[in-house]
């Protein structure tokens, strides 16, 4: 094969966009502000809006989004948070980062995502809060999960860093829980030139709160009524972010098209290929197939010009930095499984047809199986 797909390109959205960016940037340098002004003023309400909730405050990062969300929960230290281990680190880093005890349960094996019904074995005196990640564009099933935290009195917190756009029962992922958590980094759905975050929730005090939070725990009078960090999104960052949110659903449109043709041609190929769960929208941020000869299958790819990734090849449990967390054996066993298995396939809105079409026929030929002309 004679190809070069890369994995990521960011400087082709760049170009598609770059007379929207380089407007907006100018902008942001003549107006001489650049820290809490009206980019992220405008941003906040025009994201809160697309998403379907009251109140979005940008802040520094994806991580200090989580972190920041179950502090304005007022959690203690030694209180628990139940989530998984199949996520990036970022999701349990801010756990800890907010003082709380990370429990770790096992996934649904075929959306990758918190399973509820291993909910009830992880509670105890100490739960505060579920952090449920909807992880590659894929909906978590949220109905189970936030009528368990309503018996339970459990803060539902959505990590949504994958799934901007996504839609679970006709609404927005990041609308259903009490707060939900976005990143902005530059390879998401919807992503920034930079480092970048929000906190979203429909409930005033709760937003009042976090404003207060990502700034010293400041009022209007730069007095700290609660002990904040530092962790703000930056003019420039939201100029661009308000650009291409202008844009992103025709992304996620582009994404679950070549979706769709992957699933087709990939068809019968001997992979698991990812489902879109009834009365939801996945945005694949990722489309992640499950392979048992994985890294063969991998390196013949890059062989032929065609870049994947594993996401994520070591479950946080299992990382060094991790390992004092109690985890019994076997208890995350799908979660360890999926690890050994999955590959993540480009999928950007830039790339063609003939590119999904390539790539399909690059595995079909690797599993075996018989060409098809084109």
């Amino acid at each position: 094969m004679n190809v070069k797909i890369p994995f990521t390109n960011l400087g082709l959205q760049y170009l598609s966009i770059q007379p929207e960016i380089d407007a907006a940037i100018a902008r942001v340098l003549r107006s001489g502000q650049f820290i809490l002004g009206q980019e992220v003023n405008q941003f906040e309400r025009e994201f809160a809006t697309y998403c379907g909730v009251a109140h979005a405050i940008g802040v520094g990062s994806g991580t200090s989004a989580i972190q920041l969300a179950l502090l304005a929960c007022g959690l203690e230290p030694g209180d628990e948070v139940i989530t998984v281990s199949n996520t990036a680190v970022a999701s349990v880093a801010a756990v800890e980062l907010a003082g709380a005890q990370p429990v770790l349960v096992d996934i649904d094996p075929l959306r990758y995502t918190l399973d509820p019904a291993r909910l009830a074995a992880a509670l105890s005196p100490r739960s505060r809060a579920i952090l449920v990640v909807h992880l590659f564009g894929c909906p978590a099933d949220m109905e189970p999960i936030l009528s368990f935290a309503d018996r339970h009195h459990l803060f539902v917190i959505e990590d949504c860093a994958q799934a901007h756009g996504a839609r679970y029962n006709g609404r927005m992922v990041g609308s259903l829980g009490h707060l939900a958590a976005y990143s902005f980094y530059p390879t998401k759905n919807l992503g920034a030139y930079g480092d970048g975050g929000a906190v979203l929730t429909g409930d005033p005090l709760l937003a009042a709160r976090l404003r207060r939070l990502r700034q010293y725990g400041w009022n209007e009078q730069r007095i700290s009524l609660d002990k904040g960090l530092n962790s703000r999104l930056d003019e420039m960052q939201a100029a661009i972010l308000r650009v291409k949110l202008t844009h992103l659903d025709q992304w996620n449109d582009r994404r679950r098209e070549l979706a769709a043709i992957y699933n087709s041609s990939l068809s019968g190929a001997g992979l698991v290929l990812p489902i879109e769960p009834s009365g939801t929208r996945h945005v694949y941020h990722q489309f992640v197939v499950r392979c048992h000869q994985r890294d063969e299958l991998a390196a013949f790819l890059a062989e032929n010009g065609i870049e994947t990734r594993v996401h994520y090849p070591l479950p946080i449990h299992s990382q060094p930095a991790y390992r004092s967390l109690d985890i019994d054996p076997g208890a995350l066993c799908l979660t360890e499984s999926a690890a050994n298995e999955i590959l993540s396939l480009p999928i950007r809105p830039d790339l063609s047809e003939e590119d999904i079409s390539a790539v399909c026929r690059a595995i079909r030929f690797f599993q075996g199986q018989r060409i098809g002309p084109g």
